[in-house]
């Protein structure tokens, strides 16, 4: 198994993606979108971080987040957030399987085991990525513009004057997608 090297910059920007175990639309339902965001929550309590950018997508979700100066560790959050999540979920719809070879490592199958995660080098790279969250539902086609689609940050980017209504994602079209972990 290959040893996977994280990014280490304190107090930086970060840009993740989160994918659910095969690809499960885990968050059509309401229900799961209000257990992720009580997940984050609780976790930004413990460990504070700002999202800078979200957007909950049926099977998997991007974001950027900005750390505390002094802080690396989105590691310790991200294991948080995906552990009261999971607890939580399996709760609430009452499931307890966990396929064997998963169960023997204390894990249950509602995330991918890993996720992406991508340090933000400048403020080009930081509208990049935040361009991109906020395309990818036209992206996966599941709306035809991100101002149709309810759950990510991209209306509140309208609201605060960073976008116009109909913002030209042509940048983030033509980008390879290999960059933003899908």
């Amino acid at each position: 198994m290959p040893n996977y090297i994280r990014a280490k910059f304190e107090g930086g920007y970060y840009f993740f993606t989160l994918v659910t175990y095969r690809r499960a639309k885990l968050f059509t339902e309401e229900s799961a979108r209000h257990l992720l965001r009580q997940a984050v929550t609780k976790t930004q309590s413990k460990h504070p971080f700002e999202v800078i950018a979200i957007c909950l997508l049926p099977d998997h979700l991007h974001c950027v987040w900005k750390l505390p100066e002094g802080d690396a560790d989105f590691s310790t959050r991200w294991s948080s957030i995906k552990g009261i999540f999971s607890r939580e979920y399996l709760r609430a719809n009452q499931q307890e399987h966990v396929p064997l070879s998963r169960a023997d490592k204390g894990e249950v199958c509602i995330w991918q085991k890993r996720f992406w995660e991508h340090q933000i080098r400048n403020e080009k790279d930081l509208q990049r990525h935040i361009d991109y969250i906020h395309y990818n539902p036209v992206k996966h086609a599941l709306v035809k513009s991100a101002d149709d689609w309810p759950w990510s940050t991209y209306h509140q980017f309208v609201k605060e004057g960073l976008y116009g209504r109909t913002n030209d994602f042509e940048n983030v079209v033509s980008e390879d997608i290999c960059d933003f972990g899908e």
